[in-house]
């Protein structure tokens, strides 16, 4: 894939703009052009003045792929992906504010043990894949978590502060998770790297290879480019022994499905389809009933990022093809169902079907509230039916923005 090391022109036009990032993102024109639901020709015509700009709705969509701001994409005045395509929720501020708050006088704190750390986080993972508003019931207890678990490894020492500095690298995670997708990307790579720096510091494989996981996410958010997150998860992946089974099986298995969805987004399906099937084999291998306590590995999982793999390879046809035989009933999380039928609503978009588009949306909209508020796709794609929805599922649409919250944006 080819390194866009140029540095871009300030005054640079449209045109300019978008060959700049799909070249830094790695994009071939035809993978951009069909991640949009367009042609190659199109983004040539786009690339190269012949197209003019596209209306609103086309232009968040391509920032969204990019994972760009809105603004970056047009240069023209401050105008952040955000204000469409992001929501805030209302503890945020409260959320952000822990994690940039420090005790100093530790004088009579009596710190969690290990063991008690290990049965608050469970408690908050409980939440965040068993309530429909995750967001807003994780948000409760994760300023305190926060403060307890930074205590409990400041005042405890050798094996005890090991498996505090692993259990305060979870609550990073669920952190990372509260913040993802909403207008707070410092603070998100901030949870992460200090996830990193916590897992590094309890010499712990499992709680590396864990932050490598969320890592990976959020580069892919930040645009980094897919062969740094495939090379941070085939690191990491060397740490673990599948063959040992168990945690550090899931965890492989994890990676591997990491480093396919990486490959599918750059358009290399021969390793994006090799690295799911080493995914599956790990699942399989682990039991059909089987699904990590907070991580959700499992054959669901893995069967599930079937479909986002083929819509990122713009394969709508065979995308939609497995959606049909998706059975996420027995995934423990309603967050992850949430997430991967709006994964199915695009495999539908991507074909133009719309009537399935949104029929999916809907389900994904009553099985989590809060997971399809804050998905990108979701809000970026009903901002497009809005304009463009026939009387077949224009009240439909309607309804969706006002759940989504976009008649405010």
């Amino acid at each position: 894939m080819p390194e866009n090391n140029k540095r871009l022109d300030p005054a640079a036009p449209f045109a300019a703009r978008v060959q700049y990032y799909r070249e830094r993102t790695g994009f071939s024109r035809p993978v951009l052009g069909g991640l949009v639901g367009r042609s190659g020709e199109w983004v040539k015509g786009i690339e190269t003045g012949r197209l003019l700009q596209p209306r609103l709705p086309m232009l968040i969509r391509l920032a969204n792929v990019l994972g760009i701001d809105l603004e970056r994409l047009t240069g023209e005045q401050g105008l952040p992906l955000s204000t469409y395509s992001k929501a805030a929720h209302d503890a945020l501020p409260n959320v952000t504010e822990a994690l940039t708050r420090y005790v100093v006088d530790t004088r009579d704190v009596v710190p969690l043990t290990a063991v008690e750390l290990a049965s608050r986080v469970a408690q908050a993972w409980d939440l965040w894949h068993g309530a429909a508003r995750q967001r807003t019931a994780v948000a409760v207890v994760l300023p305190d978590l926060i403060e307890q678990a930074q205590l409990s490894v400041r005042l405890h020492d050798g094996n005890e502060r090991r498996a505090a500095l692993s259990l305060l690298a979870q609550v990073y995670h669920l952190a990372q998770l509260y913040l993802s997708f909403q207008p707070a990307p410092e603070m998100l790579m901030l949870t992460g790297d200090r996830a990193m720096t916590a897992a590094q510091d309890a010499d712990d494989p499992h709680a590396i290879t864990a932050a490598a996981w969320y890592m990976n996410h959020i580069f892919r958010d930040a645009g980094e480019r897919d062969e740094a997150r495939i090379d941070l998860a085939t690191r990491a992946s060397r740490l673990l022994r599948p063959d040992d089974g168990g945690e550090d099986l899931a965890q492989w298995g994890l990676l591997q499905l990491a480093i396919a969805l990486s490959h599918a987004k750059s358009g290399h399906e021969g390793h994006a389809l090799s690295h799911w099937d080493k995914a599956a084999g790990a699942a399989d291998a682990l039991g059909a009933n089987y699904a990590h306590p907070w991580l959700i590995f499992g054959r669901g999982m893995v069967d599930a990022y079937a479909v986002t793999i083929q819509a990122d390879l713009t394969h709508g046809g065979e995308a939609t093809r497995l959606a049909g035989r998706l059975d996420l009933a027995a995934m423990p999380s309603a967050t992850r169902r949430s997430f991967h039928l709006a994964e199915v609503a695009r495999a539908y978009f991507l074909r133009r079907e719309h009537v399935g588009t949104v029929h999916m949306l809907r389900k994904a909209y009553r099985e989590s509230p809060e997971t399809a508020r804050f998905s990108r796709f979701a809000r970026s794609a009903v901002l497009e039916l809005t304009e463009t929805a026939g009387p077949a599922i224009r009240d439909d649409v309607a309804e969706l923005s006002r759940d989504l919250g976009l008649n405010a944006a």
